[in-house]
């Protein structure tokens, strides 16, 4: 800790999400550092400023959050972040990033490091989160904000989406409908910000538009997914705050499990 350690490179600021993001802003304009800060993501609203201003100045700033849905469990609602991915997502020039596993969280910090003209978001759960299988060519994809992750045989009947923790459900649904006759494509969108900067042929080859069957699942707040599901397609989450207890309990009694994907998908294809 700076103050007890002359080589420290830790700052330790207790509950002061502000300073601490606000003077990470100005290592960044000093040089020399490529600063990072880190609180829980419910906390990023006490940072809101600050957090803004890395983005308006633009400063290289890697603001990591963690504990990130209503999986932190029993400290309840006052510590669990609903809207607060969407909110942040909002920001002009900031990039989001919520990885699903390790291979996303590696190329996550990788897109971080080397941006230069802006900050990066990236948010973590704190619940252990399963490793997904891919190509080399999908690795490579993950760096393009949105990817297929799984993909149907022939053109898929309808399109799951996910981030984070819920990418795990997203791939189990897809296991269900696969078997149930229903051919399923599952999308990873880390982030939603760089996904949109792609060209429109990439963009149009994860996400067809004329495949209008879709389903977002992501443990926060829905309106924000319309801009990738469309006014008739679903979205699984949840608007309203959270609750206290583990979170299997939490993710049941708000809906957000496979058999909700599994039914929303059902209903989008007409079956």
């Amino acid at each position: 800790m700076v103050g007890e350690d002359p080589d420290a490179n830790y700052v330790h600021y207790g509950v002061r999400e502000f300073g601490m993001s606000a003077i990470a802003n100005g290592l960044a304009l000093h040089g020399g550092f490529l600063p990072f800060d880190a609180t829980f993501l419910v906390f990023s609203d006490y940072a809101r400023n600050a957090l803004r201003m890395s983005a308006l100045i633009p400063a290289q700033v890697i603001h990591v959050f963690t504990h990130d849905s209503i999986g932190l469990g029993e400290d309840g609602p006052t510590h669990q972040p609903v809207e607060h991915l969407a909110s942040l997502r909002y920001i002009p020039n900031n990039d989001v990033w919520r990885p699903c596993d390790a291979a996303e969280s590696a190329v996550s910090w990788k897109a971080a490091i080397t941006r230069k003209d802006g900050p990066s978001c990236l948010v973590f759960s704190r619940q252990n989160l399963p490793a997904q299988a891919r190509s080399a060519e999908q690795v490579k994809q993950i760096e393009r904000g949105g990817y297929v992750l799984a993909d149907a045989a022939g053109t898929p009947d309808v399109i799951l989406i996910g981030t984070g923790s819920e990418v795990g459900l997203a791939m189990a649904a897809k296991a269900e409908l696969d078997a149930a006759g229903i051919k399923t494509r599952v999308v990873s969108m880390p982030s939603t910000d760089v996904f949109d900067r792609q060209d429109a042929a990439y963009r149009e080859s994860v996400l067809p538009n004329a495949i209008r069957a879709r389903v977002a699942v992501e443990a926060g707040v829905t309106g924000f997914w319309r801009a990738y599901v469309g006014l008739d397609g679903a979205v699984i989450g949840l608007d309203s705050f959270g609750a206290s207890a583990p979170a299997d309990q939490l993710y049941k009694h708000f809906g957000i499990t496979t058999e909700a994907v599994v039914a929303a998908a059902k209903a989008q294809v007409g079956k």
